[in-house]
């Protein structure tokens, strides 16, 4: 089988990340694969590690006619028996028609004026999935596959790096500083926790705005801000709690990588979230911006361990019973041999 795939993504993201570890997933089975990316360093070195190699291309904006005449070019030569794109600008840029399957894979609600060309979709929610079918997919032309993370552990991390005591609650956060992470509801969070530190990973539009509020909160002695970490699992092994505040999470990675890392987790009652996690059971969740109910879940866990105990030890069969990848790659081999026929 010969599959072409095509990421045109962002410098760092939950799709961009699960593209990667699936690209290297795939490169161990008997699939002959192309792989396309938008000019990255970082990605297209972590593929040449694991033993792809990517051809990167600029998949720049309208006027941007080079990267579709490249593509044509490719897979006339290549002969893929499956395109699979990610997201909508590399499905748009793939062409019309051809000798093979074009699967477009959507990690979010995304308008679906971007697939009309394509003959099957890949929903990576259960709830992703319906939204397709609701706007007039034919359900035998949509499936859903879920992401799987890896389960490899790390030593922590020495809190001393980011000057933290050894002997205090820490909770864990990562992602884009943007407002849909809603990480501005964790800050009031934490400032109502006293003697609990913070260490959040990531970058984006919204960092010196956290700060800030950080500072005016008078946390920002607990509070650090790490920046994009390639280190997740020494962070994951050194924390205690790990938050998902998010206003909007079409799924919650991070979630199912807290369940990977032995960690509990607690998240904001989002789409993504609410369908993975049963409350009480695998872990907490807590209204949308209500920083007061997160606060006082992050008191529970610190107060309550065998409660923590509990939480991981759901998790972690949920995970082994669901997301690892060994069994999302036999769904994703399964389902191209299927289009294929």
């Amino acid at each position: 089988m010969k599959l072409l795939q095509v990421m045109a993504g962002a410098e760092f993201g939950g799709a961009e990340e699960f593209y990667t570890r699936l690209t290297i997933a795939l490169h161990k089975t008997d699939i002959e694969q192309r792989v396309f990316i938008r000019e990255n360093t970082s990605r297209s070195e972590q593929l040449r590690k694991n033993g792809v190699e990517p051809t990167q291309l600029k998949f720049g904006g309208r006027l941007d006619f080079r990267t579709p005449w490249l593509l044509k070019r490719y897979i006339k030569k290549f002969k893929p028996d499956i395109i699979f794109s990610w997201m909508n600008r590399a499905t748009v840029m793939c062409p019309e028609n051809g000798n093979f399957v074009h699967v477009g894979r959507l990690g979010g609600y995304y308008d679906l004026k971007y697939y009309r060309n394509c003959e099957y979709l890949v929903a990576n929610t259960e709830d992703i999935a319906a939204y397709l079918i609701n706007n007039g997919w034919p359900k035998d032309k949509v499936h859903y596959l879920p992401n799987f993370v890896s389960k490899k552990r790390s030593q922590p991390i020495d809190r001393k790096k980011f000057f933290t005591p050894y002997n205090v609650p820490l909770v864990l956060a990562m992602g884009r500083l943007h407002e849909n992470k809603a990480f501005d509801v964790l800050l009031e969070a934490i400032s109502q926790v006293p003697n609990t530190y913070l260490w959040l990973a990531g970058d984006g539009p919204l960092r010196k705005n956290l700060e800030a509020q950080a500072e005016k909160l008078g946390i920002k002695p607990r509070v650090r801000f790490l920046g994009w970490r390639n280190d997740t699992e020494k962070l994951f092994a050194a924390a205690d709690i790990f938050v998902c505040p998010s206003r909007h999470e079409p799924l919650g990675n991070v979630v199912i990588e807290s369940w990977a890392q032995g960690i509990p987790v607690i998240a904001a009652d989002g789409l993504g979230p609410k369908n993975l996690i049963q409350h009480g059971v695998n872990g907490l969740l807590f209204p949308i911006d209500g920083s007061n109910e997160l606060a006082g879940s992050i008191r529970h866990l610190i107060e309550e361990p065998e409660t923590i105990e509990k939480l991981v030890s759901q998790a972690s069969q949920d995970f082994k019973s669901k997301f690892t990848e060994n069994i999302v790659v036999e769904k994703y081999l399964r389902f191209f041999e299927k289009v294929i026929r």
